[in-house]
């Protein structure tokens, strides 16, 4: 394929909330008397159907800025052609794998960390994509600049493909590639001040080996979301079946923990400050404390985290107790769209002094320096 993209967008659309029909399409539904549940729904030509699927209103049309399908090599602005063929596997097997991008400042943060764990993800599954990964990695930054937005989100899906409603991966002769730029609005600083509130989900963490594989199945993290809207909380946390900590529903969490001793690497010769000249907040030592993968997706966040914290305190990942949580100096969440967040309660307690620690904010203002070192410019 040539390395040059097509947009197409509607002027109409861009214009107003909803475009008009073309002459001779059918009234949009807003215009229009609903017609009895018993009638049978008209026949319409291609023209006809085309025109209707302009002009109606499709929930959440705001939030789309641009998106690619592999199939047609076209990006498009316009967000009522945004579909998916409903034969394509990954919609009714859910036989596909996914990745979400975050962009700032009109940079795509770990573009690379997510390309390796979508290709980890399809190699797990037998999925091979429509093109190289390499050629993805090429289309990402140019998806998010079609959508004309510093900051969004961008979601690569990668499906069975069309080619019939059974199971059998075979029915589907190529693998379908969908991306989309989504608008996104960073997190507020009244939003980390205030601290998160957590809980023991009553669903178990899911099973090792299809933990680490970002699949589009995700029913167990939508019965965690709407756990945590049933209780008024902010995140479900999920445990294994020996009792140890995984999981949020998107997110991964750790612990900001007391060291036995810091190591003599971390620190200068005055004893406080790591050899980086980054201080410590207090000088008593600390280390990273990470739940390890086995029950839990191995988010990008929370893996540059650690390279980040490396030369700052020893990290551990490893199986943590429930009991950990309330020993804990500070405990995190972390992910794409929240960086890092401080969790302040669990279970109607207070985690550390029950408000964000410092490590929280350190956190966030590395991944940000991060990103605006090593992010890719779109």
């Amino acid at each position: 394929m040539p390395e040059t993209f097509t947009e197409i967008s509607n002027p109409e659309f861009a214009d107003s909330p909803a475009a008009a029909p073309e002459t001779g399409a059918p009234e949009s539904a807003d215009a229009q008397t609903a017609a009895p549940e018993t009638a049978a729904p008209a026949i319409a030509d291609t023209q006809t159907y085309v025109a209707e699927l302009l002009a109606r209103p499709r929930p959440g049309e705001d939030k789309i800025l641009a998106f690619y399908e592999h199939r047609l090599g076209l990006i498009c602005t316009n967000p009522r052609l945004l579909l998916l063929p409903l034969d394509d596997h990954m919609v009714h097997r859910g036989d596909g794998v996914f990745e979400s991008l975050k962009a700032e400042r009109g940079r795509v943060y770990l573009l690379k960390e997510h390309l390796a764990r979508l290709e980890n993800s399809a190699n797990s599954m037998g999925l091979v994509p429509p093109c190289s990964y390499a050629r993805i990695e090429q289309l990402i930054p140019a998806v998010a600049r079609a959508g004309g937005q510093p900051d969004c989100m961008i979601r690569v899906l990668l499906g069975r493909g069309p080619g019939g409603f059974g199971i059998d991966p075979a029915e589907s002769p190529a693998a379908g590639l969908y991306i989309v730029a989504y608008r996104f609005r960073p997190k507020d600083d009244a939003f980390y001040a205030r601290g998160l509130s957590a809980f023991r989900s009553r669903y178990p963490a899911r099973a090792a080996g299809i933990a680490n594989i970002k699949n589009t199945n995700y029913q167990s993290s939508v019965a965690m979301i709407r756990e945590e809207r049933e209780r008024g909380l902010d995140l479900a946390l999920s445990f294994d079946a020996a009792g140890f900590l995984a999981e949020a529903a998107i997110s991964n969490v750790c612990l900001i923990c007391r060291a036995e001793r810091t190591p003599p690497d971390c620190l200068d010769r005055d004893g406080g400050a790591p050899a980086d000249g980054v201080r410590h907040p207090d000088n008593s030592g600390v280390r990273l404390v990470v739940p390890e993968f086995s029950h839990a997706l191995p988010g990008t966040t929370i893996l540059r985290i650690i390279e980040l914290l490396k030369p700052l305190m020893p990290v551990e990942v490893r199986k943590v107790r429930e009991a950990e949580i309330f020993t804990a100096l500070e405990m995190l969440q972390t992910g794409t769209t929240v960086d890092c967040a401080a969790i302040t309660s669990y279970e109607g307690r207070p985690v550390g002094t029950g408000r964000p620690g410092p490590w929280a904010t350190r956190i966030r203002q590395m991944l940000a320096q991060d990103l605006d070192r090593n992010g890719r410019k779109f």
